[in-house]
């Protein structure tokens, strides 16, 4: 491939990368402890961002002492996001304009989330447009971020090799994830911060991203 054939795809990680919904989780997550008679802070739910929802619904489960399994509690807290956005969803800046410029000049797009697939879907369905060729959600996936494994279906889904992608996120959990796969990974901290390491790319933003600017990371 030449440069100008890059990216072959664009992965976006979408809770707090596409969407501005790390509040919203935190708000369902805050109502369920209520529900059960305990509580569940801002820095609680600073301590979960990036987290596989299983791996978060356990520590909520223990937090508050629910009779729920797992899975119940990720439906429950998912069905109080959902919502959420169906009032309003805040998209980050930037994000839906670079989706747009990607989808005119036919590169191909996936959605790849930790968030249930269902939810995803919704998400997807109120961009305005055809935003995503595939979306891997949480339960499509055996093992959640920091594993690889939702990067490597969403390049295999789409026919791509991984090193000829980019991913968006922003998280630690994430961009581990994004990297370990192969993908030239963007953090765009919004939340928490990215640490930075040898070879990690950061931009503070998406807005005014280009085609120009994508291809750069190829050079």
């Amino acid at each position: 491939m030449n440069n100008s054939s890059f990216p072959a795809a664009v992965l976006w990680d979408m809770d707090g990368t596409l969407i501005d919904s790390e509040p919203y989780w935190l708000a369902s997550e805050s109502a369920f402890a209520a529900a059960h008679d305990s509580n569940w802070g801002h820095d609680d739910g600073l301590g979960v961002i990036g987290m596989s929802l299983y791996e978060s619904s356990k520590l909520l489960k223990e937090r508050v002492g629910s009779h729920l399994e797992p899975q119940q509690i990720i439906d429950q807290i998912t069905d109080g996001v959902l919502s959420q956005l169906e009032h309003s969803i805040p998209w980050r800046p930037g994000a839906r304009e670079l989706l747009k410029l990607l989808r005119e000049n036919n590169v191909k797009t996936a959605l790849v989330t930790g968030s249930m697939h269902r939810m995803a879907q919704k998400v997807a369905e109120q961009i305005g447009f055809e935003g995503f060729d595939v979306i891997v959600g949480g339960d499509d996936v055996v093992k959640g971020k920091p594993h690889p494994e939702s990067y490597l279906k969403a390049a295999s889904m789409l026919g791509v090799d991984p090193t000829h992608c980019v991913a968006f996120e922003d998280s630690l959990t994430g961009i581990t994830a994004a990297e370990a796969a192969g993908t030239k990974a963007v953090g765009i901290a919004h939340i928490v911060e990215i640490p930075m390491s040898e070879g990690r790319i950061l931009w503070p933003t998406l807005e005014g991203v280009s085609m120009n600017d994508l291809r750069a990371l190829f050079e």
